[in-house]
């Protein structure tokens, strides 16, 4: 049998019952409702892209986080959980929060006043067309990529949990999300990842509430896994004073850096598959107020995705391994511990809505790749370099096909994601290619007006060939791992941060060489899209808890508090 068949093969763990049967399908059943009445709200280009630019910043913030919060997240970290410890909750708080914030407060007003479909579209007004090539083409690519790793989560959910066949559990849910996308387009995307936030969080509370009762409070769990792991498991900052005393072999200065500095501000405020929710919104304050809303709620995700995780440290009989070892001595990978923890807690009803759960994170995350893959493909290649002169229903339905296509070749680029031990591993990788040069282009091209069109797109080219060429290099040569990562005993994870950072830095340094070298743009051609050259909107005399400014301190400070707890 071969590798690949043989990670298919499971023993079935629960059988589903009448009523979560009707659970899952009546959920099948609600999104394609949704996708076909909002149709007919989809029919010009801003409302098939853009949900009309009407959402109200609650509705931006959720889909915000949903878009996120898909099966990656839930699948991915949980297992990162098991082979890291609580060390993954880095990438929810340090990873996440203070750049959700810088979004919200610092970069929002720009994207939002020059009315731009994307990211690639911002670059193109402050840079010129090649680096709006260059990005959208990268994006477009990275988002395929990144599109496999939701079909994978799925496969495995099905696999471990019901035993069911692959191939139905992939095109049945892929071609839901085709469907329900392509008719209503982003503002269908949106309403359905509302709906799915909500699904998610009633679905897996479940695994965390039942856990912490079996292993008798928080208290008694770190016991447990000091016991089965060890005590390093469940310290979040105080581990990290040297590469050696944690289990992800990384110094603080990774986690800081590389991962707070670089990676966090790199996807929260670049990657346009969240930012595009954040366009949508219906003025600028709920811009500014949606990543705050957004990042109110992501310091909670951990307790549902982290905590499973540690829970399988401590209760499941079994080791999990790396994904190659597992199909090796036919065990289970630390990818499957999420669904191994559904199966042990959930019986009839609430295993429909557990299954359910983990079918909408991987439907929000899944549709959240392909209308992002779809505006960048439609607006800026399709019609930036190959049609420029069509009829704004041409690029409509541009945009539905695109749609379609996006969802098959995601399908294949799932087996991609097997050749990593953890499925963070794998996005973690990506993410240093091309979301970390991207930030340096973005965040010079609107802090510094002196940033040259040559600049930006020397800038990111050499960011991104420079990580995808360390990545290489350790590939070829594992010793150069003590250069990379600053250590030999880094693993993966420690690897990618520090990549990142490398290749933040490259960009950011040739970028302002080769703009010191070129012409900058006059002030004039800069308005609107660099801090110094903008008049930025004034809210005028509003009560201070309708300031973003106000709610982005509160969300700071509970942040700083969380970390402390969990020292």
């Amino acid at each position: 049998m071969t590798p690949l068949l043989a990670t298919y093969v499971a023993t079935r763990l629960v059988r589903l019952s009448a009523v979560d049967v009707v659970i899952v399908v009546f959920y099948f059943a609600l999104v394609l409702s949704i996708g076909w009445y909002l149709k007919g709200r989809a029919k010009t280009g801003e409302d098939f892209f853009m949900a009309g630019r009407e959402m109200t910043a609650w509705i931006a913030g959720l889909s915000f986080l949903s878009a996120n919060l898909g099966a990656l997240e839930l699948m991915g970290w949980a297992a990162a959980a098991y082979q890291y410890g609580i060390l993954a909750t880095h990438w929810y708080w340090i990873g996440a929060i203070p750049a959700m914030l810088f979004l919200g407060i610092v970069m929002m007003p720009f994207y939002y006043i020059c009315k731009t479909h994307s990211v690639p579209g911002y670059l193109k007004l402050r840079y010129g067309e090649p680096s709006r090539a260059l990005s959208a083409v990268s994006f477009a690519f990275m988002t395929v990529l990144m599109s496999g790793i939701n079909m994978y989560s799925m496969a495995l959910v099905m696999k471990v949990v019901l035993g069911w066949d692959i191939h139905f559990s992939i095109w049945v849910s892929s071609l839901t999300v085709a469907v329900y996308v392509a008719l209503g387009g982003l503002r269908s995307a949106i309403f359905n990842e509302v709906l799915q936030f909500i699904l998610i969080w009633a679905g897996a509370l479940l695994i965390p509430i039942l856990g912490l009762v079996e292993t008798g409070g928080w208290t008694n769990l770190k016991l447990q896994i000091a016991h089965n792991a060890s005590a390093e498991y469940t310290h979040l900052w105080s581990t990290l004073g040297s590469f050696n005393n944690n289990p992800m072999g990384i110094h603080w200065t990774g986690i800081v850096f590389g991962l707070g500095a670089i990676i966090s501000f790199g996807y929260w405020t670049t990657d346009f598959l969240v930012v595009q929710r954040v366009l949508a919104a219906k003025d600028l304050r709920s811009a500014q107020m949606a990543p705050i809303i957004g990042a109110a709620f992501k310091m909670m995700v951990p307790f549902i995705v982290i905590l499973p995780g540690l829970l399988g440290l401590a209760v499941l009989p079994v080791k999990l391994t790396g994904e190659t070892a597992a199909v090796a001595n036919g065990g289970h990978s630390y990818n499957e511990v999420l669904p191994l923890m559904l199966a042990r807690y959930c019986g009839p009803g609430l295993l429909g809505l557990g299954v359910t759960a983990l079918i909408a994170g991987f439907m929000s995350g899944m549709a959240g790749n392909v209308s992002a893959f779809t505006t960048v493909w439609t607006y800026d290649i399709y019609r930036a370099l190959i049609n420029k002169n069509a009829a704004d229903h041409h690029y409509v339905n541009m945009g539905r096909w695109c749609t379609v296509l996006g969802v098959l070749i995601s399908v294949g680029t799932a087996y991609l994601v097997m050749s990593f031990a953890s499925i963070m591993d794998y996005v973690q990788a990506l993410f240093s290619f091309f979301i970390a040069p991207l930030y340096g282009t973005v965040l010079l091209g609107m802090l510094w007006k002196r940033a040259t069109g040559a600049g930006g797109f020397w800038g990111l080219l050499a960011g991104t060939l420079s990580s995808i060429g360390m990545w290489g290099w350790v590939k070829a040569d594992h010793s150069a791992l003590r250069y990379v990562a600053l250590s030999p005993n880094a693993r993966d994870m420690a690897e990618n941060m520090y990549r990142a950072l490398w290749s933040w830095m490259v960009c950011v340094v040739v970028t302002v060489a080769v703009s010191y070298l070129t012409q900058p743009a006059p002030d004039s051609e800069l308005e609107g899209l660099v801090y110094g050259v903008t008049a930025i909107p004034r809210q005028g005399e509003v009560p201070l808890h309708h300031r973003p400014g106000f709610w982005a301190v509160v969300v700071g400070i509970v942040f700083v508090v969380f970390n402390i707890l969990a020292w």
